[in-house]
């Protein structure tokens, strides 16, 4: 049950030059669905990546840490198994993976970054999917075609596509996403690939995903559980125009960063069972770390999420989840939409219940605490918890 959200058009989904997806069905956990995605990529591309911080990470995850000091020749996407919890086997049988995809074309296994969601604990059908390479390497898949290739519980595919004019011409970015449930934020939990065709020095394009992250995927949460399987990965081909000069270089982050966002937020829209699409936003807050402290411990709380769940504008919740931030609340004035439900870190005398219950029952508002205490300001996305997601998350593994 998305909250607004539906499938992208394949038509606004634009192409990028120097990247050939291609996806099969290998039948790594159910028959007859798309589980394996092949992304090639041109000599001379850059990638850069950011990974979970989780410390029970997956084989893939290690070992895309690796790859990425080498010259990558493609992305291999296998969905319906995690390979995470399966010590060294699960290593090898990624390993396994990557060095059948990388004598197809004639790289080294070293060259190929390995992706895996999907069941934890169990181990990875390397067969399978290397059984399955040469179907996707003869396909010619479009960006839908790959984000639904990506799926788990997701209901929904999600991608999103940009173009941005550099001093050298037009440059395109398109990315796709996964992720319904264990969202939270370092990394939030999901697969991100972006690709553009610009042409982008290696560590420009480190910062450029890092900041991407920053603003995007680690601003969500469904239910505040990191995944062991946390990836983003940012491409550059090469194959358009140079990002030259520091003007263009911020015009295409903020490309990337718009992509990366609307495809965050696409995740928390498809958040398993959600009804609601919440912004909670802090504001005059002492610092970012500070503002984003308050606003997690909203977004994060079962009982605010369930609240909302219900359009129960429970204030004592909110206020609640507030105080256990640990940051300082005397003089802090609560909004739904804009409705002044709090203020002075008590019930605004004139805010009436059926105020807040008309806010809460839109498919979409936004709880915002000020603090009073500063400056600066942070978001983060957040949904309900709803029947639906304790139904989905007891029978994920039957």
């Amino acid at each position: 049950m998305a909250v607004n959200l539906v499938p992208p058009d394949p038509a606004r989904l634009h192409r990028v030059a120097g990247v050939d997806l291609g996806v099969a069905m290998a039948g790594i956990k159910t028959a007859n669905r798309k589980d394996l995605l092949v992304m090639r990529l041109s000599k001379g591309a850059q990638v850069a990546g950011v990974f979970t911080r989780n410390r029970f990470c997956a084989a893939p995850v290690v070992l895309c840490r690796k790859h990425l000091r080498n010259p990558i020749r493609a992305l291999v996407v296998n969905t319906g198994n995690a390979n995470a919890g399966t010590g060294a086997d699960g290593m090898r049988r990624a390993m396994q993976v990557c060095a059948a995809l990388a004598a197809k074309l004639g790289c080294r296994p070293q060259q190929i970054l390995p992706f895996s969601t999907g069941v934890i604990m169990e181990q990875l059908p390397a067969e399978r999917i290397v059984a399955g390479l040469p179907r996707a390497l003869r396909d010619e898949s479009d960006w839908l075609g790959a984000a639904e290739a990506i799926m788990t519980t997701d209901t929904v595919p999600k991608a999103a596509s940009a173009r941005v004019k550099l001093s050298g011409g037009e440059a395109t970015v398109t990315g796709i996403a996964k992720g319904a449930g264990m969202i939270r934020p370092d990394m939030a939990t999901m697969l991100g690939f972006i690709a553009t065709d610009a042409r982008v020095p290696a560590a420009r394009l480190r910062a450029m995903v890092r900041r991407a992250a920053e603003e995007s995927f680690h601003c969500i949460t469904v239910d505040g559980d990191t995944s062991t399987n946390d990836s983003f990965v940012l491409v550059a081909t090469g194959a358009g125009p140079a990002a030259a000069s520091a003007k263009d270089l911020a015009m295409l982050g903020r490309a990337v960063t718009g992509v990366a966002r609307e495809l965050a937020q696409a995740i928390v829209r498809d958040g398993e069972g959600a009804t609601k699409f919440v912004t909670v936003r802090v504001e005059r807050g002492r610092s970012r770390d500070e503002c984003r402290r308050v606003a997690y411990a909203i977004a994060h709380s079962p009982l605010v999420k369930t609240a909302f769940f219900a359009s129960d504008p429970n204030l004592g919740r909110i206020l609640a989840a507030i105080g256990n931030s640990g940051i300082e609340v005397g003089n802090l004035s609560l909004y739904i939409d804009d409705v002044l439900a709090a203020r002075r870190g008590g019930r605004n005398p004139a805010y009436r219940e059926e105020q807040g219950v008309a806010a809460m029952k839109k498919p979409e508002f936004t709880v915002r605490a000020v603090l009073n205490r500063g400056r600066t300001d942070a978001t983060v996305w957040t949904c309900d918890l709803s029947f639906d997601y304790v139904r989905i998350n007891a029978e994920y593994r039957t």
